[in-house]
């Protein structure tokens, strides 16, 4: 990609929320920008730069990768790469970068899981993937009950006193070894700074232990997945519309779309009109009601997408009436 004279909104910081990641000293926007499957080869690049630049407009300055992301596997990072060496690179101190190691990248024994070979191999790529000289957070995908925990998270320590990384968090763990690599973390004067875990009105999992766990431990919460891969929208109201996601991917199946969920969809969605919001605004704002979320990471295909996105933050309180009613639509 050429060079070009993309010059920040001057405003870009006075409309975005920003929430403290547990006892840290890092503040991320409300709302973070996801690079899982809208920045593949076979994705628009020049629109995938305008998607940034108006995401970076607009207060978001956190951005999450992981060395698998595309598809294929490293195409996210690569493009994210090339949109910071044309016209991001003299923003780089705004911004808080993420990527990730623990799912299968490449061939053979130490291209998955959380051997520190993996690990600190897998950074490195993704250094030389993004052009940068180091991430602000570092994570473990995902546990690897193959590997001792010590392992994984010595590895994490030793990055982040590299240079390599600033911070570390968990993504995914089970609440007990989450506990544990906490722990030990804690004790190597390495703090675990955010846990990353899937969390939307249609999975409440985390509510029960991840996150008042997080929160107890001084850790950050931020939630991927927020619009359950786009069924928490109006697209699939009316059933499977051609050419969605529903029918093109292989994590969000047609036969997740029953009747039932169907019903449950369209009466969010009539709690969501009378709040004045859209179903995957509500949605967003639903999770951001709880201080602990500390960001939600959204994709977008294209900038209309993530300006809709955007609005949720205008409305995030909720009256005991609208969240009572939500539980029983969702019981």
């Amino acid at each position: 990609m050429e060079n070009n004279t993309y010059v920040p909104s001057p405003s870009r910081y006075d409309n975005m929320g920003y929430r403290r990641c547990g006892k840290s000293g890092v503040l991320l926007p409300e709302i973070s920008l996801g690079f899982w499957h809208n920045f593949g080869e076979h994705h628009d690049e020049a629109r995938g730069l305008d998607i940034l630049h108006y995401a970076f407009d607009h207060g978001i300055c956190h951005f999450d990768l992981a060395n698998n992301y595309g598809p294929p596997n490293g195409a996210a990072e690569e493009r994210f790469g090339r949109y910071m060496k044309c016209s991001m690179h003299t923003h780089r101190d705004e911004m808080f970068i993420a990527t990730k190691a623990g799912h299968p990248m490449w061939a053979g024994p130490y291209g998955d899981w959380g051997s520190r070979k993996s690990l600190v191999a897998s950074l490195d790529q993704s250094l030389r993937r993004m052009n940068l000289d180091y991430v602000d957070i570092y994570y473990t995908h995902r546990h690897d009950p193959n590997t001792p925990l010590e392992e994984t998270m010595q590895a994490l320590v030793d990055i982040v006193r590299s240079g390599k990384a600033l911070y570390v968090g968990l993504s995914k763990y089970p609440e007990e070894v989450a506990r544990k690599a906490y722990a030990y973390l804690e004790a190597h004067d390495v703090h675990c700074i955010l846990y990353q875990g899937r969390y939307n009105m249609l999975t409440r999992q985390p509510e029960e232990v991840i996150i008042p766990q997080a929160h107890q431990n001084g850790t950050g919460f931020i939630a991927f997945s927020p619009l359950a891969q786009g069924l928490l929208t109006d697209r699939y109201l009316q059933g499977i519309p051609e050419g969605s996601r529903m029918t093109q991917s292989n994590f969000l199946r047609p036969e997740a779309l029953t009747n039932e969920l169907i019903g449950r969809l369209r009466s969010l969605n009539e709690v969501a009109i009378r709040r004045g919001q859209t179903l995957a605004e509500m949605a967003l704002a639903w999770l951001l009601r709880d201080e602990r979320v500390t960001s939600v990471i959204i994709g977008a295909s294209s900038v209309e997408q993530l300006q809709k996105n955007l609005h949720a933050r205008e409305n995030i309180a909720f009256t005991a009436e609208e969240l009572a009613e939500i539980d029983a639509i969702l019981a």
